[in-house]
């Protein structure tokens, strides 16, 4: 018995690192989504509410697992990217309007970000604003176009961990817990009109359509590098391991990123709100305000946490657009390729991000600019989503792949909940309240 037992081999544990290297889109999208527009959105409610609006993170989790799922789902198990998928389904004309909005909301976005990004290391080392934005953009266009997918991908993910700055400056601010976690699960709503836009404005900015691009095209991405190179649909098996990889990969990603979420609001609850500070406007005005409440070390870990997540939400906000456009027109589309193999893609990249660049020299203020990406995004936002829900559908386009019902009902729920804030977003302009 001896014997047998020790003849048996040792099973390896999986250390934090080798499960790290497991996670990839996934994680990369829902890491991207706390952009410094995010951030600013995050603090503004924490700012503005204290705890009032933590629970809103937990009601946008189980769709944003949904709705990622489902566009990692339609870009592995068809090997087309979202804009090919919806182009074969939608008018050409229709696809091109909403990836033309696409582009639109996402260069507001990189246009806030840069300027974000740029403030957040004259705060830290001084410098000019211009100087430090055009570093950034120049930066992250270089790597998207010189560097390869299979190198560039490790690069994005490591970025990631440039978040957790949110856990450490929670952590070192007196939190009282038992007031903040029972203002988490039992809310005191309001139907003021500025709690509303704020519930709108936290949905809207976790659940945004660059995130369906991206994730759906870098699912194709990962299947073009993977062992298996083909379409799931393509495929005999039914239970293939990638959907279990998808599925965690992406309930991780998207548990991580709003689990930033609650800590920034969380942060700013702790420390502004309860010091009277209750207008922010950007990122990095909240980082000015938590200094001398806070201290230079909270300061300094918020501040570095805006420069890190700018370069990882920039690719994949000026990416998204790319692959939106290079899909509709045909156009050769993967961050492996050279230069000179996807002009096209390329060029859309670096136009979107110059442009945004640009942006910053107009004297249009951050604000205006996450307004406009906002309205953008919702006008995208509903239709694409009710697309996706139709493609996933689809036993034609998914094969036996289809989405399973708990999966579909869950995605339709999340699209029903979007189309409400969205018109609550449009009435709000209308009638003069934003």
């Amino acid at each position: 018995m001896a014997m047998i037992v020790a003849s048996e081999p040792n099973k390896p544990r999986r250390s934090g690192w080798s499960v790290f290297r497991l996670l990839g889109p996934g994680l990369v999208t829902g890491a991207a989504d706390d952009d410094p527009s995010g951030i600013a959105t995050y603090s503004q409610a924490g700012a503005q509410f204290g705890y009032g609006l933590l629970w809103t993170v937990f009601l946008t989790t189980p769709f944003m697992i949904a709705i990622q799922l489902v566009s990692a789902r339609i870009g592995r198990v068809t090997g087309k990217g979202l804009a090919a998928n919806i182009t074969a389904l939608a008018p050409r004309s229709i696809v091109f309007g909403l990836v033309a909005l696409l582009v639109g909301a996402n260069t507001f976005n990189i246009a806030a970000d840069i300027a974000a990004m740029a403030e957040a290391l004259s705060l830290v080392i001084g410098g000019l604003n211009h100087e430090h934005a055009l570093i950034f953009a120049a930066a992250s266009t270089l790597l998207q176009v010189f560097l390869p997918y299979r190198r560039y991908a490790p690069v994005i993910k490591v970025l990631t961990l440039s978040l957790f700055a949110y856990v450490a400056t929670a952590l070192m601010v007196k939190v009282p817990w038992s007031t903040a976690l029972l203002a988490a699960v039992w809310p005191s709503l309001s139907t003021d009109a500025d709690y509303l836009l704020t519930v709108v404005a936290v949905l809207g900015t976790t659940i945004s359509p660059y995130l369906f691009f991206w994730q759906a095209s870098q699912e194709v991405e990962e299947m073009n590098q993977g062992k298996v190179d083909r379409p799931l649909r393509e495929l005999k098996k039914k239970d293939h391991p990638e959907l279990r990889r998808m599925r965690i990969d992406t309930t991780i990603g998207m548990i991580f990123s709003n689990a930033i979420a609650f800590f920034i609001i969380l942060t700013t609850a702790t420390v502004l709100h309860a010091h009277g500070v209750t207008k922010i406007e950007s990122a990095t005005q909240a980082a000015e305000a938590l200094r001398p409440l806070a201290g230079d070390f909270t300061f300094l870990l918020f501040a570095l946490g805006i420069i890190g997540t700018g370069m990882l939400a920039i690719p994949v906000l000026a990416g998204s657009a790319a692959y939106g456009v290079a899909e509709v027109f045909g156009w050769h589309a993967t961050l492996e390729a050279k230069p000179d193999e996807a002009a096209g893609f390329y060029s859309i990249i670096a136009a979107a991000t110059i442009i945004g660049f640009g942006l910053g020299f107009t004297g249009i203020d951050s604000i205006h600019m996450l307004v406009w990406s906002a309205v953008l995004n919702g006008i995208a936002a509903v239709p694409i989503m009710a697309m996706m829900m139709v493609i996933v559908s689809n036993t034609t386009v998914m094969g036996h792949f289809r989405a399973r019902s708990w999966l579909i009902a869950l995605g339709w729920v999340g699209t029903a909940i979007m189309a409400i804030a969205v018109l609550a977003l449009l009435w709000s302009f209308v009638t003069g309240h934003a």
